[in-house]
């Protein structure tokens, strides 16, 4: 899970990111497009995004694809934010049940 981090520290990585859940399995040609770096550069960080499982590659022929896999991602939010969030829900849903229960206790005014 720190690999995940340390590769979604990074602005340009979360970029790189963010196109591949937009137009996913794209070369690296296309993922320099939109960037003002070095293909070397973007392959550096493709490579991170690739050992934090990110990224998955496919070969078609010559071209190397790069696929989002949001398998990590899904894990941090179960460990990290989920937990978390399922608090507030369970609240919001106990207040419900109570203003609803009180709405049907009370005798209507005519």
């Amino acid at each position: 899970m720190d690999a995940v981090f340390k590769a979604l520290a990074d602005g340009t990585r979360r970029k790189l990111l963010d196109r591949l859940y937009q137009n996913n399995g794209q070369t690296l040609t296309e993922l320099c497009e939109h960037l003002d770096m070095t293909r070397q550069a973007v392959t550096k960080h493709l490579m991170l995004l690739e050992k934090a499982n990110l990224v998955a590659v496919v070969w078609r022929g010559r071209e190397k694809l790069h696929y989002l896999n949001p398998m990590p991602l899904h894990e941090i939010y179960e460990r990290w934010i989920g937990k978390y969030e399922r608090h507030r829900l369970q609240a919001l849903r106990d207040l419900k049940k109570g203003l609803e229960q009180t709405k049907t206790k009370r005798p209507r005014r005519k």
